[in-house]
């Protein structure tokens, strides 16, 4: 590709940058955020700890909102963060439902459903990732919203009754029928890949969708 008008092949974006800072800086609050929790669920003064759970786990869900919509809006989506972003939401996420269900807070069905949803859904991204990238779905940015703010409703230390379940219940609802989505659009992708190389002297279709660039907020 070339810059426009200049003739000139545009530079790649830069390894370090604002975007893939913040997606290394989830990755690094990971075990902070686990240690907090953990330490929270069994400590004499757990309540401080939540709290310190809940602060570090609502900032790397942030991150996690602004990276990849900062790596699209300036250009600086680089083949790292397209690997990393994914890699740091499914870490976070995993790691705080595990964590909440070794305290005995949640259920274990609804930490491996979400986890075998999650981990499914990006084997899918590379199984698909030579034929094109299914762009993000309004389905898939309320699924992870629903996700944090039902794990932020578990990690605080409040009593708030129906609430947590109702919040993680409709998450787990989402979740389900985001994936199966995902599942469908992955396979009309490949289905038409490898129905535009089949077709006899026809050039290759390009794929119907769009890049969406880093991050996993709408798979």
């Amino acid at each position: 590709m070339t810059g426009s008008g200049s003739g000139k092949p545009q530079a790649s974006p830069r390894l370090v940058n604002l975007p893939n800072g913040l997606t290394v800086l989830r990755l690094l609050l990971v075990p902070v955020f686990v240690i907090a929790l953990a330490v929270g669920g069994s400590a004499p003064d757990g309540a401080r700890w939540r709290i310190a759970a809940f602060i570090i786990f609502a900032v790397a869900s942030i991150t996690d909102l602004l990276d990849g919509e900062l790596a699209r809006r300036s250009g600086m989506i680089t083949d790292f963060g397209k690997i990393a972003d994914p890699i740091a939401d499914k870490a976070l996420i995993g790691a705080a439902l595990v964590t909440l269900s070794v305290l005995g807070e949640l259920a274990w069905w609804v930490t491996v459903v979400i986890m075998v949803r999650e981990v499914g859904v990006t084997l899918l991204r590379f199984w698909v990732i030579r034929h094109g990238v299914i762009p993000a779905s309004r389905g898939g940015k309320a699924k992870t919203v629903l996700q944090m703010v039902a794990i932020g409703l578990y990690i605080l230390p409040v009593h708030i009754g129906w609430v947590r379940p109702a919040v993680m219940g409709a998450a787990v609802v989402v979740t389900l029928v985001t994936g199966a989505d995902y599942v469908a659009r992955a396979v009309r992708l490949r289905r038409g890949a490898a129905g535009s190389a089949a077709a006899p002297g026809g050039e290759p279709a390009r794929p119907a969708v769009r890049p969406s660039g880093e991050g996993g907020q709408g798979e």
